[in-house]
């Protein structure tokens, strides 16, 4: 009898995963609350609930009598997928660590506790706390709801003399919030990377470490990686450092991390951690580029107590890029082909398509397409897409 593997959504995120399951011969049901969701399309068993309501998804898990449970680059169905494996005794998260790793300001808090590096904080829980912690900070810093992901809801505040900016900016990111917490940090300044890693049985190891590149302020959503990172050793292994830190601080004992970080001028600090694979085609696609690593089936693996394949099979480069986009409507998307033709391209994907109205972007879920790219090392990638995005015309009005 093949064993079943319960994967929480089924959006485009988890296609992935769930292809992934079918190629290695496991029976797959699918869990989301969209009856339409593409991952349904595949020969899955369907669950339309929603990946949050817990007590729906532990009945189905019971009902299906899976041998594993996990989600591929969500956060918040991450407490669903504590629950499945509490219930049903598999291999999986404990509650605790799923707070930690969804909750922005109970991370900050084990974080703080365990020592690790991270920037000045405070959780406000409504606007006179909010205003409060203003107070104690002389400049710049970020406003982030605690519960929420993809860049949604995060605001700068540099002019500490605007006081109509400031409020707006608790207004903003609280609309965003689900319990109404709101995160008040310092603001770090120095490159972001973020860490991707496998903990197998307490131990934690990192499979690559990339580097990141984001709109900036006010809203610094991700518009593009590479990988490996261009940081010399001394620094990376600073940085593989700080993320192994953080996994034991949230109690990640077996499962993938996916972690952010700044390299400051003190050294690396932590922006927050994932117990989840990296989003942004960073572990489906970039990882394997570069280093050869199936995160996904090691996930799937790991999720049904087996051991996963963890070794670098060689070390190449690999980038992602996201088109740069205005409010509008879509008129003409050109030259896609030519772009496809050039040595090192990968994939070039579009969410969008001719007709369709599309705002700035302002989350990562904004974002119009990419291009997706490998060479023999992170700048060549990088130049590849560049090269790709050249050949391409988007005309938006």
């Amino acid at each position: 009898m093949n064993k079943k593997i319960m994967i929480l959504g089924a959006s485009i995120l988890q296609l992935p995963a769930i292809k992934c399951a079918k190629e290695m011969g496991l029976e797959v049901i699918a869990v989301d609350m969209n009856p339409n969701a593409i991952g349904f399309e595949e020969d899955v068993t369907k669950e339309i609930i929603s990946t949050i309501d817990i007590p729906a998804v532990v009945e189905a898990a019971k009902k299906h009598r899976v041998d594993g449970v996990m989600t591929l680059a969500s956060d918040m169905p991450m407490r669903t997928v504590a629950a499945v494996s509490k219930e049903l005794g598999l291999v999986g998260i404990a509650d605790d660590t799923a707070l930690k790793a969804t909750n922005k300001a109970c991370m900050r808090e084990a974080l703080h506790e365990y020592g690790v590096p991270i920037p000045k904080f405070f959780k406000v829980s409504n606007k006179k706390e909010y205003d409060e912690a203003v107070k104690q900070f002389s400049c710049t810093f970020i406003v982030k709801p605690a519960d929420n992901s993809g860049s949604r809801g995060i605001f700068l505040v540099d002019d500490l003399s605007d006081k109509k900016g400031i409020s707006e900016a608790y207004e903003y990111s609280h609309k965003y919030s689900r319990n109404g917490d709101v995160v008040v940090e310092e603001y770090m300044r120095g490159p972001e990377v973020s860490v991707e890693t496998l903990t197998v049985d307490g131990e934690c190891h990192v499979i690559q470490i990339t580097d990141k590149l984001t709109t900036g302020a006010p809203h610094f959503v991700e518009m593009g990686h590479s990988q490996p990172t261009h940081h010399p050793k001394q620094i990376a292994d600073r940085i593989a450092e700080v993320a192994k830190m953080a996994n034991k601080a949230v109690g990640i004992t077996n499962g993938p991390s996916h972690t952010e970080i700044i390299v400051t001028e003190e050294g690396p600090k932590i922006v927050e951690l994932g117990a989840r694979l990296g989003g942004d085609c960073i572990t489906t696609h970039l990882v394997p580029l570069s280093t050869g690593v199936d995160m996904v089936k090691s996930c799937i693996l790991i999720a049904l107590g087996e051991k996963p394949d963890i070794e670098k099979k060689f070390n190449k480069g690999s980038a992602i890029r996201y088109f740069a986009q205005k409010a509008g409507t879509i008129c003409k998307i050109d030259g896609v082909e030519d772009a496809e033709a050039i040595d090192g391209v990968r994939q070039i994907s579009f969410v969008e398509k001719v007709g369709a109205q599309i705002t700035e972007i302002d989350s990562s879920a904004a974002r119009l397409g990419f291009i997706i790219a490998q060479s023999d090392n992170a700048e060549a990638a990088v130049h590849v897409c560049e090269a790709a995005m050249k050949k391409i015309t988007i005309e938006i009005e």
